[in-house]
């Protein structure tokens, strides 16, 4: 299955000041599957440990973190003979083991010569946790579920992929046939999601049911780690905010409502576990911004925010979403007022690292969100149907003269004076657009 950070694991083998590489990313969205295929076709030998399955691997960094003697000790242990030509060592889980993950610094200033590259799931749920951890001795990647455009090739549209990736002018619209069949194939990717397994196993057979089973397997296995890796005082407040999150998009005013996750609920008792979900890559947050000047993050409201779902697929399973919905014209983007929709375009903006943030004013117009981009803010609505009303865009132009104004629908490409519409199939080559 190609993904798309595989070039950029070629750039790091690559690089002349290479560090220690670490893979973020939630649980299931491919991170093992990913390294062990890069190990496989860019190395002529690949070593996995993984700390999760073999805790014991741990005991090997208890001791002086001197990379060669642990190198050496973990040679002896897997009766191999370990060199830094060719090879690439990978430390799977190693959220399960503080100190290998501490251990990256000396890799970096006493053995850089070696490839290793680290992952986990619940790292930034650990690394709060860890007093030793390697600041600026590693370098950071972040795997998501697959994108749309990753979805495009795993179901052999590549083609069609190659196509929208090199649209740069918006003076021509997407050939209408194309046009129709693209959203058909967004329409499915809105019902299987990104995870993995459940697109692999949509390739397969084409069964929804199939799909649903696996990615209802994959909310399950999250649950779990709530109750395994959360703090015992948070785990039923986690679970209550997991939960929540359909409802929170469905509503009208998508702002994040304490009490919609229980009816005395306050923030102060809940705010760590939206930190914790964040944290575990298992939720994105959009924050209010009042006033869109740079930086962003210095006009943002953090008691004023929306939470997303990692992948949309899941959130199409969270909600009970009939996946024969999908058979539908129009029913799949306006479903829960366009909470599908608008979880779609918050995974691309996170996918393509554009911070997420929106803008509201006093109640009267709210832009789903904001796009900076070469020192520039464009506001971006996301439109579900097929209407042409942009009040809210209008609202904000008159206050604020944006050099131009997105909205992403079902529409076609399309550039009206100073409104790009850009279909919600290219969201992820916006930058091309811009």
């Amino acid at each position: 299955m190609k993904r798309d950070l595989y070039k950029d694991l070629l750039n790091w083998k690559n690089a002349s000041n290479r560090k220690p590489l670490v893979i973020r990313g939630a649980r299931q969205v491919g991170k093992t599957w990913l390294l062990k295929s890069f190990g496989k076709q860019e190395y002529k030998h690949c070593i996995y440990l993984n700390f999760e399955e073999e805790p014991r691997l741990n005991d090997f960094f208890q001791e002086k973190l001197d990379p060669h003697v642990i190198l050496n000790n973990i040679a002896l242990y897997l009766n191999i003979t370990i060199s830094s030509e060719n090879t690439l060592i990978i430390f799977d889980e190693i959220q399960a083991s503080l100190t290998a993950l501490n251990s990256l610094k000396y890799f970096h200033e006493q053995a850089n010569q070696f490839h290793i590259v680290a992952a986990g799931s619940l790292l930034g749920v650990k690394l709060g946790k860890s007093n030793g951890f390697p600041v600026g001795k590693v370098t950071f990647l972040d795997l998501y579920p697959l994108s749309f455009s990753e979805f495009l090739n795993a179901i052999d549209k590549g083609k069609i992929n190659i196509y929208l990736s090199e649209i740069s002018d918006a003076a021509n619209p997407i050939p209408n046939p194309l046009h129709e069949e693209l959203l058909q194939y967004l329409k499915q990717y809105m019902v299987v999601g990104g995870m993995p397994e459940a697109v692999l196993e949509f390739v397969n057979t084409k069964d929804y049911s199939s799909v649903r089973k696996i990615q209802q397997d994959i909310l399950d296995a999250y649950s779990l780690d709530f109750a395994k890796h959360a703090p015992k005082e948070i785990i039923m407040k986690i679970t209550k905010v997991w939960e929540s999150i359909p409802s929170q998009l469905a509503r009208e005013n998508k702002k994040f409502k304490w009490s919609a996750v229980q009816g005395d609920a306050r923030a102060r008792e809940f705010e760590t576990t939206i930190e914790w979900l964040a944290d575990a890559g298992l939720i994105y947050r959009s924050l209010c911004v009042t006033t869109p000047r740079f930086p962003l993050s210095a006009y943002s409201e953090t008691n004023a925010f929306k939470i997303f779902a990692l992948d949309v697929g899941l959130l199409a399973a969270m909600s009970r979403l009939s996946a024969q919905i999908i058979l539908n014209n129009n029913a799949l983007f306006i479903e829960f007022k366009g909470s599908f929709t608008e979880n779609l375009i918050a995974q691309a903006l996170v996918v393509n690292k554009i911070p997420l943030y929106y803008w509201t004013s006093e109640g009267r117009a709210e832009v789903d969100f904001l796009v900076e981009n070469e020192n520039i803010i464009y506001p971006l609505e996301v439109k579900s149907g097929t209407s042409s009303k942009i009040k809210s865009l209008v609202i904000y132009a008159e206050k604020f003269k944006p050099a131009l104004m997105l909205r992403t629908s079902p529409l076609n490409l399309k550039k009206d004076d100073k409104l790009l519409n850009i279909p919600l199939y290219l969201i992820n080559y916006i930058y091309n657009l811009l």
